[in-house]
């Protein structure tokens, strides 16, 4: 490890090595001491975004493809900070993007046409990738509750050329359904999380808030916030949750309170997209049992180039009534 002086939180780490595969541990372990280079995306929206590396290579920059993704690429060679300099990210034509945190919008898969939400959206990054995904037709209802965070999704959607954004003035996520019930065709819901796929071994300050509690306690606004991703999407409807952390209470448990929650409502889909180094669910955390279709879900392994991950892609069978206002 670069710095064998710091350590994550013991507990953490406990907590992490039964969740990782025995044959991916010391891969996964090393990652958090990993320096992971810039990574973009080509915003096909804009025009003269093509022959990328043509117009990079001579500036002195060195990228590669993403094999699952041909539209992702990796900075082997140059800064972050030159390339943001650079006529193509001035203009829109790149996006700055975790790799990881292009997962979701793929696994959504939004048509052109369609009627999107996405719930917890700012700054723009997947909203815009949802907006390249459906070539700018349809439209994508995108939602924030930080009205600093708004700005910069507005100003990011105008960037990028995503006119098909209609961006909520800092809504409360939990509450969207109320005007939008079974409005959608498709619903992403990245949720606020204990961000652990971030976690970075040479910045505390990544890992420093992280408590034995931290999990529990954001998994309650998670099941907020996806009750009303629920809600708001129509029956034959597609709607994908997802975290960057890689904690069960978050993840595979909130996926089987849905599952409780709206029995026969929902089901789960495989996925079967090409994507890097993952898992399949889990079936059991501790006392936990799940149901089977949860191992459908998938938990991206964190490695040099991309952070860890979780996704998982449902599917509305039929209409879920709104709750009376008590329960709301």
């Amino acid at each position: 490890m670069k710095n064998q002086t710091r350590r994550l939180p013991e507990a953490f780490e406990a907590k992490l090595r039964r969740i990782i595969p025995a044959n991916q541990w010391d891969r996964v372990l090393r990652s958090f001491s990993a320096e992971r280079p810039t990574t973009f995306r080509v915003n096909t929206l804009k025009p003269d975004s093509s022959s990328l590396k043509e117009r990079l290579e001579p500036l002195g920059f060195k990228i590669e493809n993403v094999v699952w993704y041909r539209d992702a690429f990796i900075l082997r060679k140059g800064r972050q900070k030159d390339l943001e300099k650079t006529g193509l990210y001035e203009k829109g034509q790149i996006y700055i993007q975790g790799l990881s945190s292009m997962i979701p919008p793929l696994i959504l898969a939004p048509q052109p046409g369609e009627k999107v939400l996405d719930l917890t959206a700012a700054p723009g990054s997947k909203t815009t990738q949802l907006s390249v995904l459906m070539k700018n037709q349809g439209s994508i209802t995108a939602n924030d509750n930080n009205p600093i965070r708004v700005e910069k999704l507005k100003a990011n959607a105008a960037l990028q050329g995503a006119t098909n954004v209609t961006v909520l003035e800092a809504g409360d996520g939990g509450l969207v359904w109320k005007e939008n019930h079974e409005a959608f065709d498709k619903v992403l819901l990245d949720a606020p999380c204990s961000s652990e796929g971030r976690f970075q071994l040479d910045t505390p300050s990544t890992y420093g808030y992280w408590r034995e509690d931290t999990n529990r306690k954001m998994a309650k606004d998670q099941r907020r916030l996806l009750k009303s991703a629920v809600l708001s999407v129509k029956p034959g409807g597609t709607l994908v949750y997802s975290t960057c952390t890689f904690a069960p209470e978050e993840n595979e448990m909130v996926v089987q309170w849905a599952l409780e929650t709206y029995g026969d409502a929902l089901e789960i889909e495989a996925v079967t997209l090409p994507l890097p180094l993952h898992t399949q669910g889990l079936l059991q955390w501790g006392d936990a049992k799940f149901h089977p279709s949860v191992v459908k879900s998938v938990r991206v392994l964190p490695t040099p180039d991309a952070e860890g991950f979780f996704a998982v892609r449902f599917k509305k069978i039929k209409s879920v009534p709104p709750p009376p206002p008590l329960y709301d």
